[in-house]
């Protein structure tokens, strides 16, 4: 057989192996789990306060969350 019609051949079978390393990347989530801060004080206004505080109680981020016009100051971690 011809070597020049082995060439493409082989280039469609390296393509065929390569394919799913060329993909995209697929990154799974983390769930967050909420929990009210025990020391925040006050009305939440600011995501930066709530996730300061939040830090103080050894969550690695917080926000401030509204329900029936409160806004309250929610701890966040992964589950």
């Amino acid at each position: 057989m011809d070597s020049r019609k082995m060439i493409p051949a082989l280039l469609l079978c390296l393509l065929l192996i390569a394919a799913p390393e060329i993909g995209p990347v697929m990154k799974a989530e983390a769930r967050h789990c909420l929990s009210q801060s025990h020391n925040f004080k006050g009305v939440c206004f600011s995501d930066n306060n709530c996730a300061n505080v939040c830090h103080n109680e050894g969550f690695p981020s917080g926000e401030c969350k509204t329900s029936k016009l409160q806004s309250k100051c929610f701890c966040k971690k992964d589950c």
